[in-house]
This record gives C-alpha cells, structure tokens and sequence, in this order.
C-alpha cells in the first residue's frame, strides 16, 4: 500500500475538520483509494498558538511556507488559509515544483486562476478546488464530471450562507437588516466585517469559478456587475411577500447569442421555487444544461466538516490517478490557457423588475411614473399604493414586464428628477 504525503496550509475552521476527518474515516479512506493519507507538515500563522486538535502521527508545525514546497516527499499541498497574498505565492510555488495542490480559495481563483490553470497544465498536475464553492456541494465535481457531455445554459445560485441567512432571518421574523447582521456575527456566520459577505463580493468570486467550469472561458473578475444587500428594507421584503415573492441574494449566469450575461444581485423570486425556499445559512445552485435539463444542488454551504469532506473528496481523487500518466482534469476542458469570455454588455440584459417609489401623495403621482415608464419602453405588470391620506410619503410599487436593464434605469433617473419624488427610487430584478 503506498501512503501518499500531505501538507496542509492552514489550520483553522476547515484545516482542523480536515485533519479529524482523515483521522476518523482512515480505514474506509484505505478501503476507497488503497492508500493511506499522511499528514507530514501543517504551515500555520503562530507556531506557539494551543490547537484543540493536532493528528495523532504528530505532523511537523512550520511558520514557513518553503517548509511544504521543498519537501520532495510530499505530494499534495492542501492550501486553506484564504486571503490572496501568501496564497498565491505558495499555490503557485508548489505547481511550479510539480506539486499537486487542493484549495478551497474562491478569491484566489477568481483573481489568478486563469493563470493558475495554465501553470497547472504546464507541469502535469492536479489543481483541485470542489470546497472553493458552496462547502460540501458537489457542484464542482457536478459540472466538471456528471454533467461533461451538456452545454450549459444557465445557472443560478445562493452562494453565501450569511446573506442568505440575513435575508431569511429579515423575512420570517420581520427584523430590520442590521439586527439580522448581529444575529448572523453572534452565531459565527458573519465576520467582524461582512463586507465580502453582504456586498456580494463573495458570492461574485464563486460565481467565476462556475462560470469557467460550466463555459470553459475566463470572466473577468471586474468586469462583473455585483450589487449585495445592505440596502434592502423591511419594507420591500414585506412588499415582495405581498406580491408572492422572496428576495434572495442571487448569483446568475446565462448564455444569450454567444455571449455570456452574468451578475450577483439581490432579486425577487417566486416563494414556490426551491431556491426561494433555501433558508438559513443553507446554499442552493440550479444548473440547466442543454440534455439533462434543469438539476439543483442543496446543502450547507460552509462548517469545518462539510467543507472538510469537499477538500477530501479532491484529495482522494487526485490520490487515485497519482503516479500514473493520467492529465488531471482541472477545468473539464481541454483549453489551457483559457480564452476569455465573450460577454454580453450589462446594459443589454433584460428582466422584469421590481420599482419602489417614495412620493408626495398628490393627483397626478401614478399618472406621470406610468407615462416616463412607457416613454422609456418599459410596460407595467402590477401597481400597488399603501399610503394613507395623513402620510407624508408614500409608497408606490410596480412590477414590470422584461425591459433592458439600460432603459430601465435610464427611466429611473428621469423619475427621480420630479418634486413629487421624496426618496431614490428603490429597483430589484425579478428572476
């Protein structure tokens, strides 16, 4: 049996569970694979700091990245300590040095993978990520393997537990955003900073891996249009239960005409849906490819175990085709480097929308929004006034048909002009 030698960089959250699971399910790991995994070094930040838990073999503790890149004996660096800096420099190191290396590094992929990838292929090894995106989902393994043989057409997905946590907690009990944010930090799901988290940074870095995965193109990071929920109200989650939809922040990307529309953004979904239904800190993707039809995947999108399992199962397929002449599959295609994505300008995308106005509550109001609305080609779906005569300001609500994002919001800064408008005009997509 030969015994195949691991480094792990990071020990925290996700390095701990890892460990405890290698550890734990050994004899059925040497069933699966007949090898046995072996943790010779850990690379952490404080070498004196008291772990709750360390491999019962003893691995040697290093502050010192090069410690895991010169060891010819090891063959699979396990890179989970975030962030993009010293990450990258030891993930790129370790392909360099013909080493095969698992992540669960969204960012990094996001930002470098491209050239990752490349270097990946030019030393024939395996740069594995299944736990960079919605923890212990198989998405990464669904698209790359299960679902090779179809064209993608779409997908669409709640990648971030604490937004969507937020937005659950804001629309079952009815509290107010920052109440649902402190909830979320108290029970450990939301950092001290949520920006990543809240501003849908993170789920954007999630959505390019999938984007390469399912198209088998690079999207620039930056060229993404990304929109989180810090400015979502009470208001419009009770106006969208009205109207018999949830807001969920949503990861989207689709192919229209050869090019690729895609975005995060928080939207207005149908409450019957199963991504609707997701709670919690829970994560949901739908991909719809062209043979297969549409497939869901659910589960937690995060925890020391659920991420620790999807490192593992990367761990154990690379494991599997070690030593032999086997090309490891790291994008499922057969293109390196990646071409960049042909994309669809965000002006052009069309969808229904959702439009909160704050107005005087004078004759005229309903009259004037509908009239600059269809000015600009846009067609009401629904209308809804809750004010009440004493109201200083009142809120009108239209749901549209599809219309352009470009005359969308083209209309709204011509509305928000008028006197009668109190407040900027509140605009969500509806899936």
């Amino acid at each position: 049996m030969k015994n195949i030698h691991l480094g792990i960089a990071g020990f925290g959250t996700v390095g701990t569970g890892l460990a405890k699971i290698i550890e734990k399910n050994a004899d059925w790991i040497e069933k699966r694979i007949d090898k046995k995994l072996i943790i010779d070094k850990i690379l952490v930040q404080n070498k004196s700091k008291e772990r709750s838990f360390l491999p019962s073999n003893n691995p040697f503790i290093t502050d010192n990245y090069k410690e895991l890149i010169n060891d010819e004996q090891i063959d699979i660096i396990v890179e989970l300590m975030g962030g993009k800096d010293l990450a990258y420099t030891l993930v790129k190191e370790a392909l360099a040095a013909g080493k095969h290396v698992v992540t669960a590094n969204k960012y990094l992929l996001a930002v470098h993978g491209k050239e990752l990838f490349a270097l990946a292929s030019t030393h024939n090894v395996g740069l594995f990520y299944e736990a960079s995106v919605a923890g212990g989902i198989p998405v990464i393994k669904t698209l790359r393997e299960s679902l090779t043989g179809d064209k993608i057409e779409h997908i669409c997905g709640i990648l971030n537990g604490t937004a969507n946590y937020i937005l659950s907690e804001m629309t079952a009990n009815g509290i107010d955003f920052k109440k649902a944010l402190e909830q979320a930090q108290d029970l450990g799901y939301a950092e001290s900073d949520p920006t990543f988290d809240i501003e849908g940074i993170d789920t954007a870095h999630k959505l390019i891996v999938l984007i390469r995965l399912a198209f088998g193109v690079d999207y620039p990071l930056e060229e993404l249009p990304i929109y989180g929920i810090s400015q979502i109200t009470k208001q419009d989650i009770h106006f969208a239960q009205e109207l018999g939809y949830t807001i969920k922040l949503l990861a989207h990307v689709a192919e229209t005409d050869g090019k690729l529309e895609a975005g995060v953004f928080p939207v207005l979904m149908p409450s019957h849906l199963l991504l609707a239904k997701t709670d919690s800190n829970y994560n949901a993707i739908s991909i719809t490819g062209n043979a297969a039809g549409a497939i869901t995947l659910h589960g937690q999108g995060a925890g020391d175990f659920p991420t620790g399992s999807a490192v593992l199962a990367d761990i154990l397929e690379l494991a599997k085709h070690m030593h032999t002449q086997t090309q490891p599959d790291n994008t499922g295609f057969n293109n390196s480097p990646l071409q960049d994505a042909q994309m669809l300008a965000p002006e052009f995308a069309t969808s229904a929308y959702y439009f909160r106005f704050t107005v005087k509550d004078k004759p005229g109001v309903m009259a004037s929004l509908s009239t600059c609305l269809a000015k600009h080609n846009i067609s009401i779906a629904q209308a809804v006034q809750k004010g009440k005569p004493q109201d200083i300001e009142t809120p009108i609500v239209f749901t549209t048909h599809t219309a352009s994002t470009k005359d969308i919001f083209t209309a709204l800064e011509d509305i928000d002009k008028h006197d009668f408008i109190l407040k900027p005009t509140v605009a969500y997509r509806i899936f």
